[in-house]
Formats: C-alpha cells, structure tokens, sequence
C-alpha cells in the first residue's frame, strides 16, 4: 500500500511568530521614524533659520533618490535580513549619537543637514531590504496578507508616531524625541535576529567570492559578477518580466499622480477653501482610515481573486475619487471621498505589493522592490515643486484633475497588458 504525505496546512501569518516577529520589527521602525522626522523638523525649526530648515528636510531624499537601486543589489547580494539589521542597526546609532550631540551643544544646521544626508543613505539601504524579507520568511500563499499586516503596521505607525513624537518633543525638546526614536530602532534588531529565514528556491546565488543565501558565507573559487552586473542584470530582468515591467508602470504613474495631490496639494486645497489645519486633518484621517480598511481586508482575506485586474480597476475608481476631492466644499464630505481614496488606492496598492513579490524571483526581489520603492520614496517627492507651481498658476482644481488623469493612466495601461490583467496570487 502507498502512503500518500499530506501537506500540511500553512499558518496564516497573522499567526505566524516569524512573521509577527517581522512585523514588529517593521512596526518598531516605522514608528521610528515618525518619531526622528518630526525630532528633526524641530531641531531644524531651532536653528532659526527658515531656508536652513528646508535644506535639512530636504537633504535626505538626495541619498535616498542615488543609493535606492544600490540598496536592492546589496540586499539581493548579502541577503535582506543582514542587510536589514545592519541598517536599523546604523539608524539607532546615528540617531541616539544626535541625542547625545545635543545634549551638549545646541543644533547647527551643518550637523542637522550631515545626519539627515547619512540617515537618508542608510534607508536607502533599509526600505529595499525589509521589502525583499517577507517570501524569505512566509510561504508564498501568505505574501498577501502579509502586506496587508504591512499596511495596518505603517498606518498605525503614522498614528502612534506623531503623537508620541509631539509628546516627547513637547516633554523633553528633540533630544529626547531622538532618543525615542533611536530606542524604537534598536529594538527591532533582537526581533530580526531572531528571524527564521526560508531558503532560496534552487542553488545559492553566487556573489562575489561569497554564496549569499541568508545563513551563513561559504567561500567559492570563481569569481562573480561586480554590483554594477547585478544592477545592470536586475533593471533587464524587470524589462523582460511580462509582469514585473508592467507592474513597475502602474505604480510610476499611480503615485506620480496620487502623491502629490494627498501631500502638498491638500495642503494648499485646505488654504484656499478656509478649511485649515483641522480640516485637512479630518481629511487624511479620512484616508487613513480607508487605507487602514483595505490593508484589514487583505489581512483578514489573504487572497482576492483575478488579483491583477481588481488591482488596474481599484486604480481607476481611486483617480476618480482624486479629482472629486477637489471640487467637494465642505470637510465631512472630502473627508469620506478621501476614505473611498483610501479604500481602493490602498486596497491597489496592497495587491501590487504582493504580486511583485510572488512574480519575482527571490535572487532578484531585493533589486525589483528597489526600483519600486524608489517610485514611492526619491522620485515621487521630486515632483511638489512642479504641483505647486502649477497649482498657483491654474488653482486646484485643474491640477488635480489632471493628477487623477495621470493616476488612471497606470490602472488603464496596466488593462492592456493581458499577463497584468490574469495575475492570480498564490492559494
């Protein structure tokens, strides 16, 4: 008699320790750095120095826009988690050494301007490593969910952040919000280290001299491709990708024309119609809320049908939204159209996420979430300047309806690509 092995049912994520372990490593960070932007902000604000203070909120994004695709070929190269914990470890040190600087001299903008530039660096390193972690530490039947647990994590970050930021700012000026923050970074590291990783499908890639498959270093004779190679490699890999390069598309487009419109765009929106600083606050709660909605979804469901052509069409209806806000007169109502927004932007962006890290090969993630990421976090910022000249040149209105054209581009294009439009996720 044969005896079948019966394949053991995967642990949903949510209770998964590994996972959890992730996810409160990932939680600590992002509240971290909630914590250090708006630290830094106040230092900045303490100089007295209104262009100073721009220059060194600015100065991290340049680190960030040069370094982003380096940091996915160390991270592919190395393996995510080392690289992880080497930069949250870099992270807490910088920050808790700005605590301890402070406490003897006052901030300079020189000083501010030099940790912004080496901590921007550093989550240049970071954003494309913890993106690459999750396949290396859950089956792919759970990417999704996973990524829905990221969401609540980095919206619930948002919330907790500022206050307690504001708290420790309003207690114990910036040294001790900076103190937070460096304490939250270091206590993500036992968390990672305690990761157990999933090893890679098929032989270790080999790397320069080294085998890089998340456990341990073995010497190899012949020699590997140089990190220029492997970037070179992994920019052809995602242009040959019948769905990588699709999916690289819609999120350029999507949040070139969502992003601005939700940051410097409100602002001014809120100006102009007499709202102010409350009422836009109702409206990225409003949002958030959305967002938070759709990332409990994906959390609670693990798995949504025809994945790629849900994620074009939430895409669509989520532009839509973008351009009604801006003709809307009052705060409740621009506050539940910003929460439709929130619902289905956050419910595409969910999905993209996990079809990115189910089509990639895990040799090639730590690249392809770099050139993600660097959409989202470096080049994206780039565009305020132009929104908000174009926003005083033709009022809002027009500007945001032309964001939301640009947004539904990257649902429709994504349409014409039959593979986009049939990518299923895991079961």
């Amino acid at each position: 008699m044969t005896v079948t092995a019966v394949e053991a049912p995967e642990r949903p994520a949510h209770r998964d320790p590994n996972v959890l372990r992730w996810l409160g490593a990932y939680t600590a960070s992002m509240v971290g750095d909630s914590i250090y932007f708006m630290a830094l902000a106040w230092a900045a604000a303490r100089t007295g120095s209104a262009s100073g203070t721009g220059l060194v909120l600015a100065a991290g994004s340049i680190p960030r826009a040069l370094l982003m695709l380096g940091g996915g070929v160390l991270a592919d190269r190395l393996g995510p988690r080392r690289v992880v914990i080497g930069s949250d470890a870099a992270r807490a040190v910088l920050v808790l050494g700005l605590a301890a600087t402070l406490v003897l001299t006052a901030p300079t903008v020189g000083v501010l301007v030099a940790v912004a530039l080496l901590f921007g660096a550093v989550d240049a390193l970071f954003l494309p490593a913890v993106g690459a972690l999750p396949p290396r530490i859950s089956p792919p039947g759970q990417l999704a969910r996973i990524q829905g647990l990221r969401g609540l994590a980095a919206r619930g970050a948002s919330i907790v952040g500022a206050p307690l930021g504001g708290v420790a700012v309003a207690t114990g000026g910036p040294v001790l919000a900076f103190a937070t923050a460096g304490a939250l970074f270091a206590l993500s590291l036992p968390l990672l280290l305690g990761l157990r990783i999933r090893p890679l499908p098929g032989p270790p890639v080999k790397h320069g001299g080294t085998v890089a498959d998340d456990h341990e270093e073995r010497p190899v004779t012949e020699e590997g491709p140089t990190a220029r190679q492997d970037l070179v490699d992994g920019l052809r890999y995602i242009r040959r990708h019948p769905l990588l390069g699709p999916l690289m598309i819609v999120i350029g487009l999507s949040e070139l024309g969502f992003v601005g419109p939700l940051n410097l765009g409100l602002i001014l929106l809120s100006e102009q119609r007499g709202w102010g600083a409350a009422g836009m606050g109702w409206i990225v709660a409003g949002f958030a809320s959305g967002a938070a909605g759709a990332a409990l979804l994906i959390a609670v469901r693990g798995r949504v049908p025809r994945a790629g052509l849900v994620m074009c069409l939430t895409v669509l209806v989520g532009a839509t939204g973008i351009a009604a806000v801006a003709q809307i007169p009052s705060v409740p109502l621009a506050a539940v159209t910003a929460a439709v927004v929130g619902l289905f932007i956050g419910l595409a962006g969910a999905l993209c996420g996990a079809l990115v890290q189910t089509a990639a090969d895990p040799a090639y993630l730590g690249r392809v979430t770099s050139v993600s990421t660097l959409f989202t976090y470096a080049l994206i910022p780039l565009s305020y300047p132009a929104t908000g000249a174009a926003i005083a040149l033709w009022g809002t209105g027009p500007v945001y309806a032309v964001s939301a054209a640009v947004c539904a581009a990257g649902g429709a294009v994504g349409l014409t690509f039959t593979a986009l439009r049939r990518a299923e996720l895991p079961r």
